[in-house]
């Protein structure tokens, strides 16, 4: 068992154990494309209406920011949230199929996006922080994953003893390790959740390049997210080279353009999607088909598979 002798912070538990906690692990999730947490907005008992994604300057860092409307999270389930491997998804009685079923999806992405996160959440009772942060494990030499998380009574900003022991400790590390300096901050992105019940993502020392700009580009088109086009002209390189796409052709836009690939990424969008402030336009792809085909797979297998397979 592990001993830090830091009171102040829950372990971010590993379900199965994993044999080492370092991040290089966890950051191959895939471009920006795999908004964290809230791809799952269409998961069977999700009642997010709306999902707004932005990046916003926070003292002198620039951040990307998720926010949504749904229901929330309380610290125990924030907890879960942020500890990787476990996931609650596939246990309930619904029909419909659940995104992301292995509980690494957020960390993942996120840490992909960034070195270092804060989720803010309130479910109409119970208000909470918690921190997802490279930067802060390494300043602590942390040699497992730890996440403060400091929980608030929603309706009088009161600091909770209660619920988790080690709320005071917790909260001195996000004031100290992140780019929060202030309860009143902390209280101030609360606030800017505008719903009663929502989740608000915040992310910071976004990835760069080796040219010391960001993976992403915000400034081509204040509307949208970008890849930038020494990126486009890669993926526009490699799909010639595949056959995908012919040298007189333009490369698809949803390869590098957020707004142009949530426009085309549910099949039946139930959650709408504002992106810098303007509304994403879904797009039916099913609908703006030239020609369907529709073919049914019967798989066979032989008796000797099946036979060697039984005691598998």
């Amino acid at each position: 068992s592990l001993q830090l002798h830091r009171p102040c912070d829950r372990l971010s538990n590993v379900y199965p154990p994993s044999p080492k906690s370092g991040w290089d692990s966890f950051c191959w999730a895939i471009w920006f494309r795999q908004v964290p947490n809230h791809n799952n907005a269409s998961d069977p008992g999700v009642s997010a209406k709306q999902i707004w994604i932005d990046v916003v300057d926070e003292g002198d860092q620039r951040c990307l920011t998720f926010t949504d409307n749904g229901s929330g999270m309380t610290p125990n389930k924030l907890h879960k949230m942020l500890s990787f491997g476990f996931t609650e998804k596939g246990s309930g009685k619904s029909s419909q199929q659940a995104i992301g079923v292995y509980g690494n999806g957020f960390k993942s992405g996120s840490m992909r996006l960034g070195r270092d996160a804060l989720i803010f959440t309130k479910n109409g009772g119970c208000q909470s922080v918690g921190m997802l942060s490279q930067t802060y494990l390494h300043n602590i030499k942390a040699q497992a994953v730890m996440v403060p998380i400091v929980p608030f009574n929603q309706q009088t900003n009161i600091l909770l003893l209660v619920v988790t022991e080690d709320s005071t400790a917790s909260l001195a590390a996000i004031l100290k390790h992140s780019i929060i300096s202030s309860e009143e901050q902390i209280h101030a992105h609360f606030d800017s959740i505008h719903s009663k019940k929502g989740t608000k993502i915040l992310i910071w020392n976004i990835r760069r390049a080796k040219d010391g700009k960001t993976e992403i580009d915000f400034e081509t088109d204040p509307t949208d997210f970008r890849l930038p086009e020494i990126q486009t002209e890669e993926i526009k390189k490699g799909l010639s080279n595949s056959g995908s796409l012919r040298h007189h052709q333009n490369i698809p836009d949803m390869y590098y353009s957020l707004r142009a690939y949530l426009s085309i990424l549910y099949l039946k969008p139930r959650t709408q999607v504002i992106l810098r402030g303007k509304k994403i336009q879904a797009r039916l792809v099913s609908k703006k088909l030239s020609y369907i085909e529709h073919d049914v797979y019967k798989p066979q297998f032989s008796v000797s598979y099946c036979d060697s397979t039984r005691y598998v």
